[in-house]
């Protein structure tokens, strides 16, 4: 029998397909500014890091005058905005994989950069949250990935031990801070030319779909 009883998720980009999403968002709030991201530089430099961290680095970046405080909190107000009101699609095969483990009676949560309004807003427009049966945000936090305290406090609010569970990413942050809390770390990630940077993880796979044949081969679920 198994031993892994609970997976644990990363929102933006792992379950939810939000990356173009927050793209778009900030050079819509960078227009003013004629400030404009190209989306390589937003997935080689932005994309799994949390908005305050990518607001810091954008004002010093481009030279803006702007209170960062300030700055940060219409920021954060579009992101909410949007995910009240928009439909955000799910990563290939992510809704069949989480069903699939919570069918098997797996727990499942969700540790995410992303502040607790937005979860929550994200989940009640998708209809997700019946699955899990835990959401870590960075408001739950003092230190967001790659820190580990997210997934620590995670484990540690399920009651599990960090070998009964395993963790879905899909950038490098957040699978340095799997890894540094010492859980098991699957890396799903479709663009192939990300892989080489993500190849600490202990597993990497193009999609859910290739994790779920890895895992049942493996009698992992």
């Amino acid at each position: 029998m198994s031993k892994i009883k609970a997976l644990l998720f990363d929102l933006d980009g792992t379950l939810i397909d939000s990356e173009k999403f927050h793209f778009d968002c900030w050079n819509t709030f960078l227009k003013p500014h004629n400030v404009h991201i190209e989306f390589k530089d937003w997935l080689s430099n932005y994309a799994g890091i949390p908005l305050p961290k990518n607001a810091k680095t954008i004002v010093d970046r481009y030279k803006l005058d702007e209170d960062l405080a300030s700055f940060i909190e219409r920021r954060e107000k579009i992101t909410f905005d949007g995910f009240r009101t928009t439909d955000i699609a799910l990563m290939p095969h992510a809704l069949e994989f989480v069903q699939f483990a919570y069918e098997k009676g797996l727990t499942l949560a969700v540790v995410t950069a992303s502040p607790k309004i937005d979860v929550e807003a994200v989940f009640e427009r998708n209809g997700l949250a019946k699955y899990f049966s835990l959401f870590i945000t960075r408001t739950d936090v003092s230190k967001s990935k790659p820190d580990p305290e997210s997934y620590n406090l995670c484990v540690e609010r399920l009651g599990l031990a960090k070998e009964e569970c395993i963790v879905f990413e899909d950038t490098l942050n957040g699978v340095k801070s799997a890894l540094a809390a010492g859980i098991t770390c699957y890396a799903i990630q479709n663009n192939v030319r990300a892989h080489q940077k993500l190849k600490i993880a202990d597993e990497l796979f193009l999609s859910f779909a290739n994790a779920k044949t890895y895992m049942l081969q493996k009698e992992l679920i």
